[in-house]
């Protein structure tokens, strides 16, 4: 009927199944902990990159700023010599 070899065997397996089982879950504790320490890290450096584009969106706004204001002062003074011109042609009639 059964296999009395298989019997023996049996009772000596769950200790070796026991200490795999151990072996694994301090593994899986030591991922854990790895993961525990990235996440922490990838807190802080996703902080920093908010800062940074902060940082860096100021940048663009005072650069659109700068450059706004120059062809603001570009086209200014192109129209104002266009207006002198016509108000001159205006004030010889």
């Amino acid at each position: 009927m059964s296999n009395p070899s298989r019997l023996s065997t049996v009772p000596s397996q769950k200790p070796r199944q026991l200490s795999h089982l151990q072996a694994q879950l301090a593994q899986l504790t030591a991922n854990m902990a790895d993961l525990e320490n990235l996440l922490r890290t990838t807190a802080f450096q996703a902080q920093s990159m908010r800062g940074l584009g902060g940082y860096a969106g100021g940048m663009f706004m005072a650069a659109s700023k700068v450059l706004g204001e120059e062809t603001v002062k570009g086209g200014d003074s192109a129209e104002s010599n266009a207006g002198d011109a016509a108000d001159n042609g205006n004030r010889n009639s």
